[in-house]
């Protein structure tokens, strides 16, 4: 394949050299670029390493532990870089895929009802299929939002006429940018002939864009990092912002970033985490899904610790709500944010359905706010002011949980069913979350809540969980693969009788390729979730582009 050399050791597929990348990838960001790599690499691909070696670990019976309690991190009086004022307030944040200009402006934007979020967070990651275009025309989104001046026009249709989509430059959420993870590659970069860390890219070529221009306008460049697994990791994200602001001239601290804690070893290095980082942090955020997911990852080879059914696995599990006031205490003790978890409801489309869904967002977010949290997540703009209503305060950093042990059990316990529904919900996923990622997308709307690739990944580690050890479900069926098999086919056919209902008035056509797309996601899915090894993830790189 023929390559564009860009300098440095910088090369990019001469295919994609063309439109907005060509004015985004100027001489000195190469350059910037290509030195950040060389200097963080090796110590990315020795992290990543150590991820192998602590799930063999794990695998061989042994558990997550915590560190030493007596470290300067756990034992002595320090606090995170004061938070900046615009940054103070984070009752509501709303996330969705950075790629979609119009998703970008409805979150940053108030809603029909008049309520905007707080802040917004712009995501490379679980809601965005990390493809070349998508990656691209997220860069734009980034910058455009920065200078307040993105629009979208929707084109009219036969039934619906022409309309603009645009920001409110005066009265606009505040703008994060949540890059992919430590363990993603962006193949279609390389320096040195070797793919280019995801997140780096992401962070380093929008910071560079938009820095000055948020900085202009008294806002701070804020970003969400993801998957972290170890405070070394931490430390490795540290040093990159640290050598990104030294190289741009500008004060350390200037980026200021939240950490999810969305896997079961960092839960157990939550201060660690945060010590790490405590120059550019402002928080952490209880990323409930990955946790989930993490969760049965890492404790996939216990027998004595199977995930229950997905749907009853929230927050009330006392390994959860443990996780979630370790991290609040550990946050409010050193002056940072405890962000909550995501709601994944969608409102429906019906009355009946929209009031069931607002009555679990609101108990939701309810619990949050009465733990302690200064914020939470929502993945609607329906649900901003239902989830405002909870967080009457700014924040709420005084509440340092004083009865609360800091070191709680943080162990899924193995208890609670598994059911054929619960099998059946997670091919039913599967499927139509593959249909999404074919599309290019990386997250749906289904059966009245959001899936990302956070809820696929849940789906496909516990099925993958049952199988390996043969679960018994409540109807005295075991897992095996002629019945995921099954299970597949019959979820795939009611599926396509929904197709031909919700359908009904679309030509022959129209319907035929949907149920052609589900189809082909269904076999996809199959093959996924019948491997013999649990793969880490869907993916660890971004698609070459040929």
């Amino acid at each position: 394949m023929e390559e564009k050399s860009l300098g440095h050791g910088v090369k990019i597929p001469l295919s994609l050299w063309q439109g907005k990348i060509t004015d985004f990838l100027t001489p000195d960001l190469v350059k910037l670029l290509s030195n950040l790599h060389k200097t963080l690499s090796t110590n990315r691909n020795e992290l990543l390493l150590s991820r192998q070696t602590r799930q063999e670990n794990f695998d061989q019976g042994n558990l997550p532990q915590y560190l030493n309690k007596s470290s300067s991190a756990c034992s002595t009086d320090w606090k995170v870089r004061p938070v900046p004022a615009d940054y103070q307030t984070r009752r509501v944040e709303i996330t969705g895929p950075v790629n979609d200009a119009k998703m970008v402006i409805n979150m940053l934007s108030r809603n029909e009802s008049g309520a905007r979020a707080d802040t917004a967070m712009l995501d490379f990651e679980d809601s965005m299929k990390p493809s070349w275009n998508n990656v691209v025309d997220g860069i734009y989104n980034v910058i455009e939002a920065s200078k307040g001046t993105l629009s979208f026009t929707k084109k009219a249709t036969s039934k619906t006429p022409e309309k603009k989509y645009q920001l409110d430059k005066g009265d606009m959420a505040g703008m994060m940018v949540r890059v992919r993870g430590l363990h993603l590659s962006e193949s279609n970069i390389t320096v040195d002939d070797e793919p280019i860390s995801a997140g780096l890219f992401d962070l380093v070529v929008t910071f560079y864009h938009s820095h000055n221009i948020l900085m202009e306008q008294n806002k701070t460049p804020k970003y969400y990092i993801p998957k972290c697994e170890h405070h070394l990791e931490a430390r490795w994200w540290e040093t990159l912002f640290t050598n990104l602001e030294k190289s741009l001239n500008v004060p350390i601290g200037t980026l200021r970033c939240t950490f999810l804690i969305e896997t079961l070893t960092a839960a157990f290095q939550i201060e660690e985490i945060l010590y790490e980082i405590r120059e550019h942090a402002t928080g952490l955020n209880v990323g409930r899904w990955d946790k989930i997911f993490s969760d049965i990852k890492v404790l996939r080879n216990h027998p004595d610790r199977l995930s229950a059914d997905r749907a009853s696995i929230n927050m009330s599990k006392f390994w959860m709500d443990n996780y979630a006031k370790r991290l609040i205490k550990i946050c409010h003790s050193h002056g940072a944010f405890a962000i909550g978890g995501m709601s994944a409801f969608t409102p429906g489309k019906d009355e009946t359905i929209r009031n069931e869904q607002t009555a679990k967002v609101r108990s939701d977010k309810n619990n949050e706010a009465e733990i302690g949290h200064d914020g939470c997540w929502v993945s609607h703009p329906y649900f901003i002011g239902i989830a405002m209503e909870a967080f009457t305060n700014n924040n709420q950093l005084e509440r340092i949980l004083t009865d609360f042990d800091k070191y709680p059990d943080l162990l899924m316990d193995g208890k609670g069913e598994q059911s054929l529904d619960g099998l059946k919900t997670n091919l039913r996923v599967g499927i139509a979350y593959l249909r999404g990622w074919n599309q290019n997308i990386g997250c749906v709307s289904w059966d009245n809540l959001m899936e990302d690739l956070a809820t696929l990944e849940i789906s496909r580690a516990q099925t993958w969980q049952w199988l390996h050890h043969n679960v018994q479900l409540t109807n005295g069926s075991n897992v095996s693969p002629d019945l995921i098999k099954q299970e597949f086919n019959n979820e795939l056919n009611k599926i396509l009788e929904e197709v031909d209902q919700t359908m009904k008035n679309s030509s022959t056509e129209e319907i035929d390729k949907v149920k052609q797309e589900f189809t082909i996601a269904k076999e996809n899915a199959e093959v996924l979730f019948l491997k013999t090894e649990l793969p880490d993830f869907l993916s660890l790189a971004s698609d070459r582009v040929q």
